[in-house]
């Protein structure tokens, strides 16, 4: 028996040596980094700077592979076939991981157990933006236009099941509203519409939707952050214009494949921290009107699923479906 616990006590330090050697030696090749979306969007806006940053501190080459369609589904999926290794990556925003599971029929994979949380990149609010000729000038107003409109007053969105479209569902369905989804193939239409006055309102994140705020071809009326955002300081949050319920982000993470090493894992999470806390990362914070998120595997883990969890239950209760 004292022989079999000493082999047990062996085995059991051979394999912490064994993980402490993988992370250790990782990276020794090039690391792919997928990004389920086209060139040029938000989540390039985090996920390159951050490449180049890992690329220095580390000596490997990070290669950004923008792989877009389906939502986000095809390049995550691609990323949950993936050998667990730490060599393949995917940085996302929260659609595919939180939101499609519950607009779209038949996915292929269940990125809450088909995918490892490393850390959020940048979390900014979406801004409830009116086109000028609006004749309501903050919530209330709104909210009263938009019911004496009887089912007639419409809003548009990015596309179906984005986070633009749930939070306008949310606000439907907090406000017992009947306001009509007008969805568009992105983010750029939909506000070309609103500007153009053929929409009338439309939540969009900070990031998008800024520049026009600024040259006041919009008008915004409420944020949807749990405090007021540095870029819209003039602007309520929905918790000051009464509406508690009305919290939602348009945010975007890192990701391994599922059953990726911890040891790789807590090693990826702490270069990114660092890259985090420097200032070129500073100055797109400030940018984009996002905080710092530097966070542990485990505690972005439980702001997944709890997201998971917010989104399922309003596209349940709107209907909201891609398929």
């Amino acid at each position: 028996m004292k022989l079999f616990s000493k082999s047990l006590a062996l085995a059991f330090a051979a394999s912490v040596v064994s993980l402490g050697a993988v992370a250790q030696d990782w990276p020794d090749k090039t690391v792919n980094v997928v990004v389920p979306w086209p060139p040029g969007g938000p989540s390039d806006i985090a996920a390159r700077p951050w490449a180049k940053s890992l690329t220095e501190s580390l000596g490997k080459t990070f290669v950004i592979d923008n792989r877009a369609g389906g939502g986000g589904n095809i390049g995550t999926a691609a990323v949950v076939r993936a050998q667990p290794d730490g060599y393949t990556l995917l940085i996302t925003s929260s659609a595919p991981i939180v939101i499609n599971p519950s607009v779209y029929k038949g996915m292929s994979f269940d990125p809450l157990k088909d995918l490892a949380p490393i850390s959020n990149l940048l979390r900014v609010p979406l801004v409830l933006v009116a086109n000028p000729n609006l004749p309501a000038k903050n919530l209330k107003e709104l909210i009263a236009h938009i019911q004496s409109k009887k089912g007639s007053f419409s809003f548009a969105s990015s596309g179906n099941g984005t986070p633009q479209h749930l939070t306008a569902e949310l606000f439907n369905s907090v406000q017992k509203l009947e306001m009509v989804h007008v969805p568009y193939k992105g983010s750029a239409p939909a506000i070309s519409d609103l500007l153009g006055g053929h929409i009338p309102i439309m939540f969009d994140s900070t990031i998008a939707i800024m520049p026009h705020i600024k040259s006041g071809k919009v008008r915004p009326i409420a944020i949807s952050g749990n405090k007021r955002s540095p870029l819209l300081p003039d602007v309520p949050t929905f918790a000051e214009a009464g509406i508690p319920q009305i919290e939602s982000y348009a945010w975007y993470g890192l990701f391994a494949p599922a059953k990726t090493p911890k040891a790789v894992i807590d090693k990826i999470n702490g270069e990114t921290i660092k890259f985090m806390k420097s200032p070129e990362f500073a100055k797109i914070r400030a940018e984009t009107g996002s905080e710092l998120l530097a966070d542990t595997p485990e505690n972005f883990t439980k702001f997944v699923h709890a997201e998971a969890a917010k989104w399922s239950k309003v596209a349940k209760d709107s209907g909201a479906t891609v398929d």
